[in-house]
């Protein structure tokens, strides 16, 4: 199926996975290859269409792509600039502290 539409990312690989149990492998070529004919009949080129042009097309809206949950670990050179703004707010004269708050 990737041959009749544009797959840029994963987010797209698991939307044609979704399409295809969802509307069918015949349904979903039937129209990149209506998508593609019309853009060939108005622009003259006959380029795959995106994913989400087929979607629309068909009139169905897929899921939010799944994401891998963010694994956030340290950042040494954050860590070293955080550990340098505390040594200068440490240093701050008592009155300065008072001021701010």
């Amino acid at each position: 199926m990737e041959h009749l539409v544009r797959i840029l990312n994963d987010n797209d690989r698991q939307t044609l996975a979704w399409l295809r149990r969802h509307v069918g492998d015949a349904r979903l070529s039937d129209a990149a290859r209506r998508l593609i004919a019309q853009r060939e009949q108005h622009a003259g080129i006959g380029s795959k269409p995106y994913l989400s042009a087929v979607c629309r097309y068909l009139g169905v809206r897929p899921p939010a792509p799944r994401r891998a949950p963010k694994i956030v670990a340290g950042n040494p050179i954050a860590d070293q600039y955080l550990s340098r703004i505390r040594e200068v707010l440490a240093q701050r004269p008592a009155s300065m502290h008072k001021a701010v708050r």
